[in-house]
Formats: structure tokens, sequence, C-alpha cells
């Protein structure tokens, strides 16, 4: 199984991109973890949002491919690590790849709130973008250190 950070946005910080390369080269050879960034929407410049939306959509759709989708989005379900872990153990179990999607600046469009198999909301706090490619990649690898009894996740 393979798991993939889908993103909006194609220029993260280096800070961002040197946390979730740290992540992402302690998973496991069987559990590669990587990083697909889109474009943002050119209609945004425009002031058309819901096009935008659209675009960002049609986007993180054809780079997760065939996988399993799972949107992060604030009205989604608070999941603990455990939750994480136990989703994670079945998609092992099931086979198949997963995609974690993060959208634009304005959310993700309601196409994509209607397709993906899971909606995940970190925090009721609003997080940037940019920072929320480190957390999930964090929390996915807490969630194989759970699923595999390694000692960083103290929880």
């Amino acid at each position: 199984m393979r798991l993939a950070v889908v993103a909006v946005g194609r220029r993260p910080p280096g800070w961002v991109q040197a946390g979730f390369d740290e992540f992402a080269a302690r998973m496991p050879r069987h559990l590669p973890l990587e990083l697909r960034a889109v474009n943002s929407g050119d209609a945004r410049r425009g002031g058309d949002v819901n096009r935008a939306r659209a675009q960002e959509w049609a986007a993180l759709q054809a780079a997760a491919g065939r996988a399993r989708l799972i949107a992060l989005d604030e009205r989604g379900h608070n999941w603990s690590t455990q939750d994480l872990a136990d989703y994670m153990d079945e998609g092992m179990q099931r086979g198949g790849d997963m995609a974690f999607l993060i959208g634009g600046a304005d959310g993700h469009d309601p196409a994509c709130l209607q397709a993906v198999e899971r909606r995940w909301s970190l925090s009721a706090l609003t997080l940037p973008h940019m920072l929320v490619r480190v957390v999930v990649a964090e929390q996915l690898y807490r969630a194989w250190t759970l699923i595999s009894g390694h000692p960083y996740h103290r929880g």
C-alpha cells in the first residue's frame, strides 16, 4: 500500500518540505509516503472561488489516481491517533493506496466532499495549509508506529 498527501500549492517553504521529508523517510518500505502537489485553480486570480475549487478538485483527483480518498476538512470527523491507526491497519488489510487531500485556501469543492471515503478534521483550529502537510505526515508515521508496536507513540 502507498500513502500520498495530495495538496494544493506547489511552493512550500523549506521548513515545510524538510518536515514532510523527515516523516516520509521514517516510513517503512512497504508503506511509502509521498507528497504530490498540484497548482491552485487559476480562476482564483479572477475571484471565481467556485470555479477555482472545481479546478483544484480535478487536479487533486488526477494526482490521487485510483487511491481511496480522504479529505482534510474542518467539518470532518476528529480522529484520535488510535482511530487513524485502525483505519490505516484496515487499509493495509484491504489493499489499495490511500490519498489524503489538502484543499486550497477556500477549502474543497462540494463534489470532492461527496466523492471521498472519509473526511478528517485535524482540529477545530484553522491551520495553515502548508503546516497541515507536516502534521498529516507526522500523524501517519505515528499511526504506523502504533500499528507496529514501535515506541515512538507513547499515548
